[in-house]
């Protein structure tokens, strides 16, 4: 068993209590259950925290998984592994207070990763689904999209990828973000890290899904070929025709992603961004 505490606060509510019967006796509001984890928000002196508790998913969801070429999430290591990483490249994501794992097997292991909560923030896809009736400052919307790109553009040059990087799982500060007009100025909390991997370098197929993920996301946004030459420009740091002629194939790859999740979603093409 391993256990670490990062808050005087957290480990003053646990004493002399075993971690995992307190994470696991927690009467908070359950925001989500599923495939052996549970993530509730609860209080601890009117600070508010969420905790995800992993209890194993079992062999048969586990051979399920890599029978369907996808990478089981087995624990709260991942989580806990890649909130360290971003803060390790200055990156905003949520404040990790405390984790634990108990066990090796990993159908079996018990695990949770503890986290602050994020107070006035918004998600981006709640914050931009106005922006076709009203769009946003031009100056505004161009600091936003040089942020998404560089946060994508960082996180993938140091072999993270998330895995499902919707624009939902970027959360503004509102104190910061609201009215600025450049990119440095803007918070953007990158969340929902249970699913990220940590690599020297991310295969190509797993950029392609994140970039893509991100398109599929911002195409009912109102946004113009211009933005999206700007988030380009932004992730690769150079020229467009640079662009285009190094990563054609990338990019019809990752318009392809884009379109068979939409249609996935919403059963009808959608009208991409021209």
């Amino acid at each position: 068993m391993s256990v670490t505490i990062r808050s005087e606060r957290v480990r003053s509510w646990l004493g002399a209590a075993d971690p995992f019967e307190k994470i696991k006796a927690i009467k908070g509001l359950v925001v989500r259950s599923k495939e052996g984890r549970t993530t509730q928000r609860f209080e601890i002196d009117n600070q508010g925290f969420y905790v995800k508790l992993h209890e194993g998913i079992g062999w048969k969801e586990v051979i399920k998984n890599l029978l369907q070429l996808r990478l089981p999430v087995t624990g709260a290591s991942n989580e806990w592994l890649a909130i360290n990483r971003f803060h390790d490249l200055g990156l905003d994501t949520l404040n990790a207070v405390a984790f634990g794992k108990k066990g090796f097997n990993p159908a079996s292991q018990t695990s949770f990763v503890m986290t602050e909560e994020l107070t006035q923030t918004i998600s981006l896809a709640k914050y931009a689904e106005r922006w076709p009736e009203q769009p946003p400052a031009f100056l505004h919307k161009k600091a936003l999209i040089e942020k998404v790109a560089e946060i994508s553009r960082i996180m993938h040059s140091n072999g993270i990828n998330h895995r499902d990087l919707y624009i939902c799982h970027f959360l503004l500060d509102i104190a910061s973000g609201q009215q600025a007009q450049q990119a440095e100025a803007i918070r953007l909390f990158v969340v929902d890290l249970h699913r990220a991997q940590i690599r020297s370098q991310v295969p190509r197929r797993w950029l392609v899904k994140d970039v893509g993920s991100i398109y599929f996301s911002a195409l009912d946004i109102g946004l113009t070929k211009g933005d999206v030459y700007r988030f380009l420009r932004g992730y690769y740091q150079m020229p467009l025709r640079d662009i285009f002629n190094n990563n054609g194939d990338f990019l019809s790859a990752v318009e392809r992603r884009a379109v068979n999740l939409y249609r996935r979603d919403f059963k009808r093409t959608p009208v991409l961004i021209k």
